[in-house]
């Protein structure tokens, strides 16, 4: 009896077959078990998958039958199939933003260490991968034999040919009358996600002339810093402080007794609060992003743009301040390496963690606590009488709610001390590492986190800081996915703290409210994004009257 000829033979390879497609089916559906990076099945059809099945269904009718070659390229195609699907539906769940290959693949290794990685145990999860890939190699070409063989039969083939464009046809009739019924039978292709990360990746790689300009900035030229006194200004970018902590209910009752204590601390140094919300260019991580944009006054949502403005000569808030006569201070504890492109914002000085003379004990992969970095902030630039020196423009992006959120220095509040060698003890810093990163319960590490730096915060702006003192406090972006909960906004709260009540009443006209709770949008769109923010404390900035500037 030939192949071609139908009869018994094909019947048991017909079961494996129909088995094989359900597999290779379930595999290029993954969803996400979210909050977790594993994967989940959904029971949806691959309309790609058909498509293949046709495609293999005509060669074996030309060529008679699938070599071993046939087979290998279907399994190599399917393999990247698989991890592109896993990717594109599991760093979105997770980390709450799509996957960039250029920017995110950059940063793997930071990501690694952060979490604790060793070199020895980045290499062995490596070879585990490698490992994983090269089975599931196998197993897809054991189930592409098993369609190929009934495919070489030409009654199994036209059957499966036939299935496979009936549900083709199926799946694009109901993508024009009934999408949300294509939707739950058929899952998303994962082509268009492959075809949008190659873009992605080439538009960074091979910009060419035809890459887009870059987005306007507000306008600095003529702009007055006469509304603020002279007073110092310190801005500080609070690590994943997301709008989930005034969203969420769950995190807003948590953090209540911590908002409660920083509104009594500020009451007490004759300080009030003003809030708003802004949507961050980013979410769960870049946080550079959310520097820039509201620095300059740019859209950075696209990393590109973030290249570009970096490569320009755009003004920004800080040589606006310098030129003023503030003196400017980048105050970065987290900066462990050179960083060329801070020379875009010419600060006058750049502390890193190198420079800004913390000889503590080292704590976690940052070194330097937060505490002790605005300790050591406070005696190098805040502490010396107003009158006799130039005004402070400093920004400080903390680290302390950085993922994964541990470990946290205990605080006491002795600040003098936390600007010594001796800021913290042996014991202390033990203790602060015996509570391991949890990748897999990180809110209640998230919320610790934040409830730690508002403290902090607190016990600065009611002890040594600057009675004048102007404070900004911006959330850079939403914790990752897993915290901040399924669907959550870009939005980040903005708090601006200070003791003249005449620049608070202009941060209210200009759409703040009272106190520590921004107040959510009528509508998403209505959320003035990081870029506009920096137009809103211009305007506040200024000396003249509220009704007089264009309003952002």
């Amino acid at each position: 009896m030939t192949p071609g000829a139908g009869g018994a033979r094909p019947v048991p390879r017909a079961g494996r077959a129909l088995l094989a497609l359900v597999l290779l089916d379930v595999l290029v559906t993954l969803g996400n078990l979210w909050p977790t990076p594993w994967p989940r099945p959904t029971g949806q059809v691959s309309a790609e998958l058909l498509a293949a099945c046709l495609v293999l269904c005509g060669w074996t009718a030309w060529r008679g039958a699938a070599g071993a070659w046939t087979v290998r390229v279907l399994a190599g195609v399917t393999l990247a199939w698989v991890l592109a699907r896993y990717l594109d539906v599991t760093v979105e769940a997770v980390f709450g933003r799509p996957l960039n290959p250029y920017w995110d693949g950059r940063h793997l290794m930071s990501v690694l260490r952060l979490g604790g990685w060793s070199t020895g145990a980045t290499a062995a999860a490596a070879l585990a991968l490698l490992l994983a890939a090269a089975l599931l190699f196998v197993l897809l070409s054991r189930c592409w034999r098993a369609v190929a063989d009934v495919a070489s039969f030409a009654s199994w083939r036209r059957a499966v040919a036939g299935v496979s464009l009936v549900l083709l046809l199926a799946c694009l009739a109901a993508g024009r009358v009934a999408p949300q019924l294509r939707d739950a039978i058929f899952a998303k292709p994962v082509a268009p996600a492959i075809a949008r990360q190659a873009g992605l990746l080439a538009l960074q790689l091979w910009p060419g002339p035809g890459a887009r300009p870059l987005p306007p900035s507000p306008v600095f030229a003529g702009q007055s810093l006469a509304g603020l006194h002279g007073a110092d200004v310190l801005v500080v970018f609070l690590e994943s402080y997301g709008a989930c902590t005034v969203d969420d209910a769950q995190q807003r009752e948590a953090l209540a007794p911590a908002r409660e204590r920083l509104q009594r601390a500020l009451q007490a140094s004759g300080r009030q609060a003003v809030s708003m919300r802004v949507r961050s260019p980013t979410f769960g991580g870049s946080s550079w992003l959310a520097h820039a944009a509201l620095m300059a006054g740019v859209d950075t949502h696209d990393p590109g743009d973030y290249e570009r403005l970096l490569a320009s000569d755009r003004p920004s808030l800080v040589s606006l301040f310098r030129q003023q006569g503030w003196r400017t201070v980048a105050w970065m504890p987290g900066l462990q390496r050179p960083w060329p492109e801070g020379g875009f914002y010419g600060f006058d000085r750049l502390a890193d963690a190198q420079g800004m003379g913390y000889r503590g004990l080292p704590l976690g992969y940052w070194r330097i606590p937060d505490p002790a970095a605005m300790a050591l902030l406070h005696q190098q630039e805040l502490a010396a009488p107003a009158a006799g020196r130039a005004p402070r423009f400093v920004v400080f992006p903390t680290l302390g709610s950085h993922a994964p959120f541990r470990p946290l220095p205990p605080f006491d509040g002795a600040w003098a001390r936390l600007a010594t060698p001796e800021a913290y003890t042996p014991a202390q810093i033990a203790q602060a590492l015996a509570q391991p990163a949890d990748w897999s319960q990180a809110r209640p590490a998230y919320l610790e986190a934040i409830d730690a730096t508002l403290q902090w915060l607190g016990s600065y702006l009611a002890g040594p800081a600057p009675r004048a003192l102007l404070t900004v406090i911006v959330g850079d972006h939403q914790p990752w996915a897993a915290v901040s909960g399924e669907g959550a906004s870009w939005d980040v709260p903005v708090h601006v703290i200070s003791t003249d009540a005449a620049l608070l009443a202009r941060f209210e006209a200009l759409g703040f409210v009272p106190g520590l709770a921004p107040p959510p949008p009528a509508a998403p769109a209505d959320t003035l994004p990081m870029d506009g923010l920096t137009a809103v404390l211009l305007a506040a900035f200024d000396g003249r009257a509220i009704a007089s500037l264009p309003r952002p």
